[in-house]
């Protein structure tokens, strides 16, 4: 069974639903989760340098301060669950290879993470890192829709 569990996140509700799952999945299989979240470097390309509207520096923080307010979020979960549980935030610019390349350097055997539910045109121009994570991952992908309290207390109770 699983040892080694990968969450991405990026805050939203719908990640904090896979954290909540993958965390019962992993109590439930006696597994340890490493949850990731991937900010994307600092763009400096504009038509006029009047609309960039912040600095490096600058950016660097913000995404430094939501990151940890994303990766305290699933070390709460991860206490609540009883779960061991190592948080990681990297800048790459391309978070679906950030999130494959995390879940083989820690030797990970499967990756939960949410899935944004795009249909139609706004998924095909938008894109999803679930779909390019679930189209090039050579590991596992549970791909979490929506909430699922209380699935694992059943398994949790045989342990």
């Amino acid at each position: 069974m699983h040892r080694h569990i990968l969450i991405p996140t990026d805050g939203s509700e719908l990640s904090q639903n896979a954290i909540e799952y993958g965390m019962a999945l992993a109590k439930a299989v006696n597994a340890k989760v490493t949850v990731l979240t991937v900010s994307a470097p600092f763009q400096t390309f504009a038509v006029e340098s009047g609309m960039i509207t912040g600095t490096p520096e600058e950016y660097r923080k913000r995404t430094v301060t939501l990151a940890a307010k994303y990766l305290n979020a699933a070390k709460e979960a991860a206490m609540a669950a009883g779960v061991i549980c190592e948080t990681m935030h990297l800048e790459h610019d391309q978070p679906y290879l950030a999130i494959i390349e995390t879940a083989a350097q820690k030797s990970c055997d499967l990756i939960v993470m949410a899935s944004h539910g795009r249909r139609g045109i706004s998924a095909v121009v938008l894109g999803s890192e679930t779909v390019k994570v679930l189209t090039h991952s050579a590991i596992p992908v549970l791909v979490v829709r929506a909430p699922h309290r209380g699935f694992f207390a059943p398994l949790a109770s045989l342990t």
